[in-house]
């Protein structure tokens, strides 16, 4: 079921057809006057008395040809909460048999006015549902005609459709599964992007070998598909200002390697690739909406799987920044990737800061289930910026610890470092040390541990289940409120 959201931009007066109106917290209906008839006006106040007073969506058949939806909208609604009220009114049109509305905004309080927006945001983000490779499909659309006089602006109105895109984009990539979307195929999805205004780069398996990119090749050197690093670049300013950087894990498919996985939901692991596509799908946002930053992702592609040539428990390899690593689990491959990655970005762009994501640790959703990401950073002005863009758009981080302390748990008596804390606990801290490790100009940096937060089964607030898309709108609002 897709939904079209048109603009009409004009005053209606008594609209005719299927009606969106909105009333305050009260249910005062005196302000629908202008827009129902007299019959229609009588009809709703003495029915909206025998109603729950509480409710936040009201449902009324005026005849068997129009039907009026009422939305409850509070005076101290903020964003979130208009886009979460928007995402359960698309609850209720699924169930419905009608396919047009008329959203008149002329009811909205002076208030509320500003939250429109938001709630068309949050009714299009809980549309969204991955059919592509079903026979049968849902054709169903419904139409949302949007009139009068507080109908979003241009500006805002082309600001959430790039966030949507660029949210659906992420969820489309991370919903392919494995035999589409691998790394071949996924360098060339990105490189499409040139189009909309992105300076697409893409190193393939002999670059990165001439570049010494070993631990990231290593994890990807047991599959037939080729491994890549590829940087995209936005640059929204005139000025030469430093680029503000993000960097995604991209393992489109983790068997685990030689250190296999178990075969239970191993099918999951087509999601491994969640943080590369959360910046692949940032940076579409922010060309889309000709965002005024200078902006730089960077995500390594690779496919962890046990072939014949497959990296082996026991090898040590030496990363882009010439530190050596022994490979004590294959299946501890995400960290392998991020750190050439992560130092390439530092040194190719010179960032104001990094911030990476990845579905890095299970460990992660130990702690923080799927309620909030796990944040780790050498820079306390960064977290705050994060985790202030998190609460507004109800994308949550929290931050964990980072300590030299943990260090002796990924220090390796036969090379610089190993890749998994053997002795246990504190998995997903032990993780970021070794991310750490790779940042070797004190670059600020945050890294954010989405393993619990890029897929749902049962669905969240503004999504059905499936590919949450998650990120994409926190560094956006990162973005938006301080840096642009």
């Amino acid at each position: 079921m897709n939904i079209k959201i048109n603009f009409k931009n004009r005053v209606s007066d008594k609209s005719t057809g299927n009606l969106i109106l909105f009333v305050d917290e009260k249910l005062n209906v005196t302000g629908l006057k202008k827009v129902l008839s007299d019959n229609e006006y009588s009809y709703v106040s003495d029915l909206i008395k025998l109603e729950d007073q509480k409710k936040k969506i009201l449902t009324f058949d005026i005849s068997s040809k129009k039907k009026i939806i009422l939305i409850s909208f509070k005076g101290n609604f903020n964003s979130s909460d208009a886009e979460n009220l928007g995402a359960k009114c698309y609850e209720v049109f699924s169930k419905l048999k009608k396919n047009q509305y008329i959203v008149n905004t002329n009811t909205l309080s002076n208030q509320s006015i500003k939250l429109i927006g938001y709630f068309l945001h949050g009714i299009k983000l809980k549309s969204y549902k991955f059919e592509k490779y079903k026979t049968k499909k849902n054709k169903k659309d419904i139409f949302l005609n949007v009139i009068g006089k507080n109908v979003p602006n241009q500006k805002d109105q082309i600001k959430f459709k790039a966030l949507e895109d660029g949210t659906f984009y992420t969820r489309d990539l991370v919903s392919e599964p494995g035999n589409i979307l691998h790394p071949d195929e996924y360098a060339k999805r990105i490189k499409s992007l040139s189009k909309i205004g992105l300076k697409v780069n893409i190193y393939d398996d002999k670059k990165l070998k001439k570049l010494g990119m070993n631990t990231l090749l290593g994890v990807g050197q047991g599959s037939i598909r080729g491994s890549y690093l590829v940087t995209m670049e936005w640059n929204g300013t005139k000025n030469k200002s430093k680029p503000l950087a993000f960097v995604g894990k991209g393992v489109c498919f983790d068997t685990g390697g030689i250190s296999l996985k178990p075969a239970k939901f191993m099918e999951d692991m087509t999601y491994d690739m969640a943080g590369s596509a959360v910046v692949v799908g940032l940076m579409k946002n922010l060309a889309l909406r000709k965002a005024k930053v200078n902006a730089v992702g960077v995500v390594g592609l690779v496919e962890n799987m046990p072939g014949g040539n497959a990296q082996r428990p026991g090898d040590i390899v030496k990363s882009y920044s010439g530190k050596t690593v022994e490979i004590l689990n294959t299946d501890a491959e995400g960290r392998l990737v991020l750190a050439d990655a992560l130092t390439y970005t530092e040194k190719k762009f010179k960032p104001r800061f990094i911030v990476d994501l990845a579905t890095l640790t299970g460990a992660i959703i130990v702690s923080l289930g799927s309620e909030y990401a796990g944040l780790f950073s050498n820079d306390d002005k960064l977290s705050k910026q994060l985790i202030n863009a998190g609460e507004i758009v109800e994308e949550k981080v929290w931050r964990m610890p980072l300590n030299k302390n943990y260090d002796k748990l990924i220090d390796s008596k036969n090379a610089d470092m190993q890749n998994i804390n053997y002795v246990g606990g504190a998995g997903s801290t032990t993780a970021a040390q070794f991310l750490q490790r790779f940042i070797l100009n004190n670059t600020p940096w945050a890294h954010l541990d989405i393993a619990g937060m890029a897929f749902s089964k049962y669905g969240g607030a503004l999504n059905s289940g499936g590919a949450t898309g998650y990120g994409v709108r926190l560094l956006n609002k990162l973005i938006e409120d301080n840096y642009e």
